[in-house]
């Protein structure tokens, strides 16, 4: 298969997209505040009609955002960074009737040659096979590795086993991580994990209850705090391994966002909530591959502010794919639900998930 299926562009040249209008901007009445018939983006590859037959792409897009337009430049941004006066794209129509386009068949395949009507399993379930998905997710992350950007998105059961935490470790190692994003507690069981191998007082292994393991994340959490950061607490524990050690060791970003349960919570959780969804839009603006495992409010968090598309440095369009990792269908769906409608799920336990990759990756 093509690693990056090839992006097909509206034709504007059909005779209702050729008569279409210029599109409309209106001023912002204040900051934070847009028109009344703003018009809100999707994550598909929206153009607005400067006129004259030319239409420009959103190069950087997200849901639930609008677009502000000045001369030959879009920007989509949230409504809460509007500024008064900005000239904002108003219109509620998606088909050019106002000059906006909202196109969703860019990177659709080739119809199969069966063309029937009716037809079984036409939908992911767990019965699924996903043989053909884990191969697709093995081309792409070798791509994207060197030519992409790959954003995980963790929950900490990917560091409550052993050998997933090993593989995620390895994985960051070996350059298949490009930023990643997660809670309070990912990072801090991971360290447990470093220094009590326990995972909620657990064996990371064994899975046996450890004496007193319930204190092993609440000490980790207090002995980071007093060192005032996670890197001083990994030197002053010799911590030498693990998925935070390894993003550290490698350079390479993690976005904490903190959650109104957290202990602790560990220094470097972002507690404000929008200054973590600024933290995380910065990833979404560069995402080429997401892979999300079993955290279902980061990833619908995440998925609201990717996009479907990328614009690339040399202009082509490609696809930002999103994997979901996840024991049941219920995270996947509510991705979709969610507007997320590019979500591949692969539906097994993080732990299966991390070793089969890191198996088949590390060679």
């Amino acid at each position: 298969m093509s690693v990056i299926p090839a992006y097909a562009p509206p034709d504007f040249s059909r005779p209702d997209l050729a008569a279409a209008p210029a599109a409309r901007v209106e001023a912002a009445p204040a900051d934070g505040v847009v028109p009344r018939t703003f018009h809100g983006t999707s994550n598909h590859p929206e153009y607005v009609h400067l006129g004259g037959g030319r239409w420009l792409l959103a190069r950087e897009s997200r849901m639930d955002a609008v677009m502000v337009l000045r001369d030959d430049t879009l920007e989509v941004v949230e409504p809460r960074r509007v500024k008064r006066g900005d000239p904002v794209v108003v219109g509620r129509t998606e088909n050019g009737e106002e000059g906006i386009y909202v196109h969703t068949t860019g990177f659709a395949p080739a119809e199969g040659s069966a063309g029937e009507k009716f037809a079984f399993r036409t939908r992911g379930t767990r019965e699924t096979p996903f043989s053909r998905s884990y191969d697709e997710l093995y081309q792409v992350l070798r791509h994207d590795r060197d030519h992409g950007s790959i954003v995980w998105v963790l929950g900490p059961a990917v560091a409550f086993d052993r050998d997933s935490r090993e593989a995620m470790q390895g994985l960051i190692g070996k350059g298949y991580c490009h930023a990643l994003l997660a809670g309070n507690a990912l990072a801090t069981h991971d360290l447990e994990a470093a220094v009590f191998r326990t995972g909620l007082g657990q064996d990371i292994y064994s899975q046996a209850l450890r004496p007193l393991g319930h204190y092993n994340h609440l000490d980790i959490l207090n002995e980071v705090r007093l060192r005032g950061s996670i890197p001083a607490a990994m030197k002053g524990l010799g911590i030498r391994d693990g998925i935070i050690h390894a993003c550290e060791e490698r350079g390479v970003p993690y976005v904490l966002a903190g959650s109104i349960r957290d202990d602790g919570p560990l220094p470097e959780v972002i507690a404000d909530v929008y200054e973590a969804q600024d933290a995380m839009r910065r990833h979404a603006r560069t995402a080429t591959t997401v892979i999300a495992l079993a955290t279902q409010l980061h990833a619908i968090a995440f998925g609201n502010m990717l996009p479907s598309y990328r614009v690339m440095a040399d202009g082509t369009v490609r696809p930002v794919f999103f994997y979901v990792v996840d024991m049941t269908e219920f995270s996947a769906d509510k991705l979709a639900n969610r507007g997320s409608a590019q979500v591949v799920a692969i539906l097994t336990n993080v732990q299966d998930f991390m070793v089969n990759l890191w198996s088949t990756l590390k060679r």
